[in-house]
């Protein structure tokens, strides 16, 4: 019974986690079967040829590569150095963008003392707050945008690409949030 107590207590905080997940969209090939590839391999993606500058996301690509890795093995997929089935690539875009907030406004309470001549007594009124309207005000926030690209590696054609967006809670993006991010754009691809 203790169990059950528990388990009941832990449902609705799955549902909170899981249903904070930002949303993933898709767009995949559908002539496309995903079931029959079976091996991948991570490229880098540049401007062109001769541009050897970092990138400005190369903090991520660890974090990103380890989540990806470790959906695609459970999804029955392995990472091979050559003759891949499938190239995949990633991208990063943290920006800045001001959401416009307003929050009501309420008048503060207040009582007010008066003196009733025909009982002889003193009396108070109690005037509660009451609403006034709203406050509207902008606040800067940071989105951070992860997509994940696969290209058949025989064809060189686009057959998946997924991206999410989410509000980030630091000044870049966390290792938390990007496995969320991974997990909510693999989730989308039929096992």
């Amino acid at each position: 019974m203790k169990k059950f107590k528990m388990f009941i207590g832990l449902v609705p905080v799955l549902f909170i986690c899981f249903g904070c997940a930002s949303p993933a969209y898709v767009q995949k090939d559908d002539s496309v079967n995903l079931s029959d590839y079976k091996t991948y391999m991570w490229v880098d993606t540049r401007a062109n040829e001769s541009d050897m500058s970092k990138r400005a996301t190369a903090y991520a690509d660890i974090s990103i590569h380890n989540a990806a890795n470790a959906e695609l093995k459970n999804r029955g997929w392995k990472e091979v150095s050559d003759n891949p089935d499938i190239l995949i690539s990633y991208d990063v875009l943290v920006e800045r963008n001001v959401e416009t907030k307003s929050e009501p406004v309420y008048s503060q309470p207040f009582t007010r003392t008066y003196y009733n001549p025909y009982s002889k007594r003193w009396s108070t009124l109690y005037y509660p707050s009451q609403f006034q309207g709203y406050q509207v005000y902008d606040t800067p926030v940071k989105e951070g945008t992860v997509t994940i690209t696969m290209v058949d590696a025989k064809t060189d054609k686009s057959i998946f690409q997924g991206w999410t967006t989410e509000r980030l809670a630091n000044s870049g993006i966390t290792d938390s949030e990007i496995k969320r991010s991974i997990r909510s754009i693999f989730k989308k691809i039929p096992v």
